[in-house]
């Protein structure tokens, strides 16, 4: 028998899965979680086989919660509406066994269960297409200040931090904007967050 644990903050999705998967008779869930915490700390509760996660969800994102699962005896495989590169990659190198897409038809999920527990590894197609598409153009510090601006830190309190003068600062900033190719530090850190490029 596979036992599951699903992660997902949407309750009547939460149900559906959790119905359809309970029909096959090889399957049980045997936890239901509506945020990345009650997903971590019910794998650890019940040591499933397979954690099914959602990406965004509030408190702790599936992402986070595979994260912090990497190196359990437990297959993530995420299940969401976003086919982003950038969330792709962040989940690859979470060592997540699957990555599929809501659309997907409902038997495949339950096929894409048995081929992660023979150990292979399922990504929704259209994924692998611009998974090497989207690199990060910026260079190691630009991204540094970037992650600093990112947590609130302003021009100043950067240049004390990495021990540059502020005008080096406002310069990098206007640099990255321009890379990036967006008006303002909203819009640089948003499109950073969701392309996965930030640590």
């Amino acid at each position: 028998m596979i036992r599951i644990v699903i992660a997902e903050d949407q309750k009547m999705l939460l149900g559906a899965f959790g119905s359809l998967l309970n029909l096959e008779d090889d399957m049980e869930v045997v936890g239901k979680a509506e945020n990345g915490d009650q997903a971590v700390a019910l794998v650890k509760k019940f040591k499933p086989d397979i954690c099914i996660m959602d990406i965004e969800m509030p408190g702790k994102s599936g992402l986070e919660a595979a994260e912090e699962l990497k190196g359990y005896d437990c297959k993530v495989i995420i299940l969401t509406t976003f086919a982003r590169s950038g969330y792709f990659q962040r989940a690859v190198k979470a060592g997540v066994s699957g990555y599929l897409l809501k659309d997907s038809p409902s038997e495949e999920l339950a096929a894409s269960i048995r081929s992660v527990m023979e150990g292979r590894r399922i990504y929704a197609p259209e994924l692998m297409d611009d998974v090497y598409a989207e690199e990060n153009p910026l260079t190691d510090r630009e991204k540094e200040v970037l992650e600093l601006v990112a947590d609130g830190k302003n021009t100043k309190e950067i240049a004390e931090q990495l021990k540059i003068k502020a005008g080096t600062v406002r310069n990098y900033i206007s640099i990255i904007l321009d890379k990036l190719e967006v008006k303002n530090r909203i819009e640089a850190i948003t499109q950073s967050k969701e392309k996965g490029w930030f640590k």
